[in-house]
């Protein structure tokens, strides 16, 4: 048994030290550019069929996972298959390293007509859904309080798999009116805007904010739907803007307006929203994902008001403001996670701009110990496909590569025609990934958070125990805390957080790589460890001498004192 003890501060290594060393190398990821073009000399790649080493990986590559959502079913099957291959065979040769089959990134999707049922709910969850969004824009209370209901009773009855439930607030949207018939707009043509309430012709519809004549002026672009169309403001009235079209499409009901470079100076959380949060409250949900948030002081307020409920909803921000970057740091700070919203990110910013910001938020919630979510088109066209296209995947890969916790599904699970098969690529494409990805893909400044408590330091020489051995990780916590923090340092294993806190069994559910589970403690700790490493067996998620690391640290002991902390290595 290994262990460290704060005490001593040293680390002992297991008996089977050189066996560990040899483990390590057969274990150790590879680098797939690196292997396919192992001959490479000087920058130059070989040239005609390759080396057998190429071949040989090549053939490999051959029966990787199709992006054909017909062909996904079995993809832990195809998985293991190739875990097989590269066992009998040299596995240092092999893109397939020590993962386990579970997948890591998490899920989101967001419910709505097309999944909303109790049938299609289990089907998600059973697909790979880690977390079900409510969008507040759509909906009423009644139908959210239906979904919140069929959501609990599945975490009730299911031990090995559990939901989080993320309410996704409306925010101060800018949308024009309802219209009998869409309008086909054409470029060239004049068409206003007016705050008048109920106008609708053929040149000029109301919107649905006051001030949005203050907002803008002549010269600016205005994007409706997120820049399915686009529109040059050349002057307004007290009352009206009118514009010029540029980009042409067909106006229909209630379309969102952005203006290219600004943000409406509504506030960031309106009275629909209080009265969504309050509902929130009521039903114990584990996430607000809060809409166009443009500076810290939001989410202090929040985050007040909540304390003085004595709710326990944690926030995340939906970065989708053009005010909202030059607040980036303080933001982030402020909140329990991050959301790169895409779609308005990129009506209110240049285009260009948007996957530069998704990796800097990415990067910037990491070493901040921060969730974070990308979010938005991820398989837009699986809304009315079965299939997606090749460059949908690739942006599921980049994000993965890049270290989100989680991946969202919008329209493709409310009210797409596909919703189980894109949950199914979705999976499928992050497992794979996963598999390809070496430990030194992590932020440089990795922790840089977490310096003033000695859980940092044991979230950190845990996770390098687990990879040098190829173990996964089993953590005891009661708040969430330390399997929180050691799903930052990204540890090639599962993390299976055990808790007695049903609640933060729920939100654990949101964190790359942590599998949580709800388990009774004992007073007595080795027999709770016992019960662990047993459900862990009975379940199906370790095997009979497989070898584990145990974690006891945290900010709230449990079966040690405030000055002991240690990590265990035991056999299954």
């Amino acid at each position: 048994m290994a262990q460290i003890v704060s005490g001593s501060s040293s680390l002992l290594s297991p008996s089977s030290g050189s066996g560990a060393i040899k483990k390590l190398d057969k274990l150790k990821p590879s680098a797939i550019p690196s292997k396919l073009y192992g001959g490479e000399k000087e920058g130059k790649r070989s040239r005609g069929r390759g080396s057998p080493r190429v071949e040989a990986v090549a053939s490999r590559f051959s029966t990787a996972f199709p992006v054909s959502s017909d062909d996904l079913m079995k993809e832990d099957e195809k998985f293991q298959q190739l875990k097989n291959i590269q066992q009998h065979g040299n596995g240092s040769l092999s893109a397939w390293s020590k993962p386990n089959v579970r997948r890591k990134t998490k899920i989101v999707c967001t419910i709505g007509p097309s999944t909303n049922t109790k049938e299609m709910i289990w089907k998600l969850a059973e697909a790979g859904m880690n977390v079900a969004r409510l969008n507040m824009s759509h909906g009423d209370h009644a139908s959210h309080q239906k979904v919140i209901d069929l959501v609990k009773e599945y975490n009730a009855q299911s031990k090995d798999n559990v939901i989080a439930i993320m309410l996704d607030t409306k925010g101060p949207e800018v949308r024009s009116g309802d219209l009998p018939q869409p309008i086909d707009l054409v470029s060239g043509q004049e068409f206003s805007f007016t705050i008048k309430r109920g106008v609708s012709t053929d040149d000029c519809v109301s919107v649905n904010y006051d001030d949005f004549i203050n907002d803008v002026e002549a010269g600016d672009m205005l994007l409706v739907d997120g820049g399915m169309m686009s529109l040059m403001v050349k002057s307004k009235t007290e009352d009206t803007v009118k514009c010029e079209v540029v980009d042409g499409g067909e106006l229909k009901s209630r379309r969102h307006l952005n203006v290219r470079g600004k943000s409406a100076t509504l506030p960031s959380i309106t009275e629909k929203d209080w009265d969504d949060i309050k509902f929130g409250v009521e039903n114990k949900v584990d996430y607000y994902a809060v809409s166009f948030v443009k500076d810290a002081d939001v989410v202090h307020e929040l985050k007040g008001y909540l304390q003085s409920c004595g709710a326990d909803i944690h926030v995340i921000v939906k970065i989708e403001s053009a005010d909202s970057i030059p607040n980036l740091h303080s933001i982030i700070t402020a909140s329990d996670g991050a959301m790169v919203a895409r779609g308005d990110l990129g009506a209110e910013l240049p285009i260009e701009e948007v996957p530069l910001l998704q990796e800097e938020i990415i990067r910037m919630c990491r070493s901040m110990g921060k969730a974070v979510i990308v979010a938005t088109n991820m398989l837009e066209s699986m809304i009315v496909h079965p299939t997606p296209t090749r460059a949908e995947v690739s942006d599921i890969a980049i994000a993965v590569r890049e270290g989100a916790d989680a991946v969202m599904l919008s329209g493709e699970t409310a009210h797409g025609k596909f919703p189980l098969k894109a949950v199914k690529v979705m999976h499928t494409v992050a497992l794979r990934t996963e598999a390809t990805l070496v430990e030194a893909e992590k932020p440089t400044n990795l922790g840089q958070a977490f310096k003033n408590h000695m859980s940092e330091m044991f979230a950190y020489h845990a996770t390098m125990m687990s990879n040098t051995l190829g173990t996964s990780t089993i953590v005891f916590t009661r708040t969430g805390f330390m399997a929180i923090l050691l799903s930052h340092y990204r540890p090639s294993g599962t993390i299976f957080a055990f808790t007695d806190e049903e609640r933060v069994r729920q939100r654990l559910a949101l964190y790359q790589g942590v599998c949580p589970i709800y388990m009774k403690f004992s007073d007595d700790a080795e027999k709770t460890f016992a019960e662990a490493l047993s459900y862990l067996q009975e379940h199906g998620m370790v095997k009979e001498g497989e070898e584990i690391a145990l974690v006891q640290s945290g900010r709230q002991p449990i079966w040690r004192s405030q000055s002991t902390h240690n990590i265990q290595v035991r056999q299954v």
